[in-house]
C-alpha cells in the first residue's frame, strides 16, 4: 500500500525534472558557453584591435590595462572603458 503515494509523487515530478531538463539545454547551457567565449576574447584583446562596445561605439584598442582599455575613437580622441563593455571584435574586411 504505501508503493501507490511513492509512484504517483514520481509520476508528479517527472514532468518538472523533464521541463528543468529542457531548460537547461535550450536556455542555461548556451548561455554559459556564450559567457565563456565572451570571457576568452576579452582575455585575447590586444593593441590595434578594432572593436564595438556594448554602445556602440567603434574605436582602436591603443592600450590594454588589467580592467579597462583605452579606445581611439578619432584623431586625438580617446576614451578609456571597461573591458566587459567590448561586445566584440571587427573581423578585417576581404
Amino acid at each position: 500500500m504505501s508503493a501507490a503515494p511513492q509512484a504517483s509523487a514520481f509520476v508528479n515530478l517527472f514532468p518538472l525534472v523533464v521541463i528543468f531538463v529542457i531548460f537547461y539545454f535550450l536556455l542555461i547551457r548556451p548561455q554559459k558557453n556564450k559567457e565563456k567565449e565572451h570571457q576568452k576574447m576579452l582575455t585575447g584583446l590586444n593593441k590595434n584591435d578594432d572593436v564595438v562596445t556594448t554602445g556602440g561605439i567603434h574605436g582602436t584598442i591603443v592600450n590594454v590595462k588589467d580592467k579597462t582599455v583605452i579606445l581611439r575613437v578619432d584623431e586625438n580622441v580617446k576614451l578609456e572603458i571597461e573591458k566587459n563593455c567590448v561586445a566584440y571584435i571587427k573581423k578585417p574586411q576581404a
